[in-house]
């Protein structure tokens, strides 16, 4: 199957690298060629680690790197079969790129966006095709992880669903199907968990060592909270919080003022080096 995914981020460079693997054509497409070849770099090197762990050859890397194609344009990826979406959470920048696609690609592509928060029924709207739309929602790292949360919006056809179901069991991955409700489930459940260690922090219950340790060792997470937290990114963090509080309006999603405070400040966690802990 031919596929292309758009952004070569941390998720798209992780999607473009699982499905080149497992034997597919992937374009890969962004805006800027210097992302791109820090993509590719990164695909390698990943794929370089499976090779010393002995998971694959030196040969099954090769040819999965020779699968990918590292491209600007856009209309590279007109005759895809699915075409996944992986940019940054803007509702307005998606849209962009789906009204885009659905003009650019054959009636009976399907097209996937791997949001972990906004309305995949809301997308689907902007296109002609609202039953060929789906969540495909990766974990990070997505090499590592097995979870896809595919997610259904209001026009989503069965056939759409089953067929984007069996691409991901064909991944090696765990497809679970989800409604399309705020935050889907991961993200529903997992967001007010970090919210509430923030408030936690904030009004001095503990340290966040503390938070972290009774995570951790009380609850068995292999990360605690606020780690995690620096893990994914405040500024998402924060993003995905205020999804939930705008879409079901209950106070119980509303996001910590420490959070949005740190966000504020520049402080996003690993990516700049810092957040609830210091990482320069």
């Amino acid at each position: 199957m031919k596929v292309s995914v758009i952004g070569c981020g941390t998720m798209g460079n992780g999607i473009a690298h699982v499905f080149a693997q497992n034997g597919h054509e992937v374009n890969l497409i962004d805006l800027s060629r210097e992302n791109l070849d820090r993509a590719m770099a990164t695909v390698e090197k990943n794929l370089g680690r499976l090779v010393k762990k002995e998971k694959i050859s030196e040969d099954d890397a090769k040819a999965a790197l020779g699968r990918l194609n590292p491209t600007t344009e856009l209309k590279a990826a007109a005759d895809s079969e699915l075409v996944i979406e992986a940019v940054f959470e803007s509702f307005e920048v998606k849209k962009e790129i789906f009204t885009q696609l659905d003009e650019i690609c054959d009636p009976e592509t399907i097209l996937a966006s791997n949001t972990s928060s906004i309305s995949l029924t809301k997308i689907a709207g902007v296109t002609n095709r609202a039953d060929q739309v789906i969540g495909m929602h990766f974990m990070n790292p997505v090499p590592m992880m097995k979870l896809v949360e595919v997610i259904c919006g209001q026009a989503t056809s069965e056939s759409t669903l089953e067929r984007i179901t069996q691409v991901a069991k064909d991944l090696g991955k765990v497809p679970v199907t989800v409604q399309d409700y705020p935050g889907f489930i991961s993200n529903r459940v997992l967001m007010p968990m970090i919210n509430e260690a923030v408030y936690c922090l904030m009004e001095g219950v503990a340290e966040e060592e503390a938070i972290d340790t009774v995570m951790k060792l009380g609850m068995a997470h292999p990360m605690g909270p606020l780690q995690l937290a620096d893990f994914i990114g405040l500024d998402i963090c924060l993003d995905i919080m205020e999804v939930l509080y705008d879409g079901f309006g209950d106070s119980k999603y509303r996001p910590c003022p420490l959070l949005r405070r740190m966000v504020d400040a520049g402080y996003l966690g690993r990516k700049s080096g810092r957040g609830f802990y210091d990482y320069s």
